[in-house]
């Protein structure tokens, strides 16, 4: 299965979630926020040509039987807020566990980023994506509806994590065209230090910053019961070492790792889970904005 396949089941659990901006509370008075909503305005706007994942309620059934085509009445709400799903694609999120080596962070990322797109899709929500790789960001402005998402679909699924990534330099690329009110999800290891510098830079202008750290089982577990040859996948630097001797010390210092990590991201204000990639997708959704209660 895809990455970008969501189950019957995850599909159900997603709907019972929500993505809320920080400043929820400040736009309540518009449901759980306010939202730019294709079809779920108040005042009609036009008649569209009905696009698969368009909600079957907005179809004009009574158009349709005149014409015998479908029709959707497109209504919009303006909004301030749009969700951006940031990606790390550098070579550290290609990293796999041995017991499952054809799954990586990246998949683990990508099934997130297709969650997290999911309930704003179902919200009404405006959403883009911008993937940080060795070649610079590719960026993908916010929209909403079906289509939109089947556009970031297509384009996340033939990617791969490689090379290394110039945070520092490429935040001036797509930092200006994340809105003062939009809400961003980093998706990343979180050990890159100049990552975790951009993300603290996006929190100090003002805007809602959210992070997962993409973790794989190995580092939570380290099975390693024999001697192997570790590599670093972005310097390319390798350690030969023997697993059973070496747990104790690497647990030690993971844990004090994502101690250190964790504090920075605190001390900015910005939301974050640990999310290990042997574990349900939704978990760290979960972790990061409370459920809805919704059907």
């Amino acid at each position: 299965m895809s990455p970008l396949d969501l189950p019957p089941d995850l599909r159900s659990r997603l709907r019972r979630l929500s993505i809320t901006p920080r400043r929820a509370a400040m736009l309540a008075s518009a449901g759980m926020h306010d939202s730019r909503n294709k079809g779920g305005g108040l005042e009609f706007a036009q008649y569209r040509a009905y696009e698969r994942g368009d909600d079957l309620r907005s179809i004009d059934w009574k158009l349709y039987a005149r014409s015998d085509r479908f029709f959707v009445r497109d209504a919009e709400r303006e909004s301030p807020v749009a969700v951006w799903v940031l990606l790390d694609a550098s070579a550290s999120m290609a990293q796999a566990d041995l017991a499952r080596p054809d799954w990586t962070r990246f998949d683990a990322a990508r099934r997130i980023a297709a969650c997290l797109i999911q309930i704003a899709l179902d919200q009404g929500d405006r959403f883009g994506l911008i993937v940080e790789g060795a070649t610079g960001p590719m960026v993908l402005t916010p929209h909403a509806g079906g289509r939109h998402r089947d556009r970031l679909s297509l384009t996340m699924a033939p990617l791969k994590a490689s090379g290394v990534a110039n945070w520092s330099h490429d935040v001036a690329l797509f930092g200006e065209q994340i809105g003062p009110h939009d809400l961003i999800l980093i998706l990343t290891d979180g050990f890159d230090d100049d990552c975790i510098a951009v993300a603290e830079r996006l929190a100090a202008s003002g805007r809602d910053v959210c992070l997962i750290q993409i973790l794989t089982g190995d580092e939570r577990d380290f099975p390693f019961d024999r001697g192997y040859r570790f590599r670093d996948p972005e310097t390319g630097a390798a350690l030969v070492a023997d697993g059973p001797a070496m747990k104790t010390e690497f647990l030690a210092r993971f844990a004090a790792a994502r101690t250190a990590v964790a504090a920075r991201l605190d001390a900015v204000g910005i939301r974050h889970a640990a999310y290990f990639i042997d574990e349900s997708p939704d978990q760290p959704i979960r972790t990061l904005f409370r459920p809805t209660g919704r059907a």
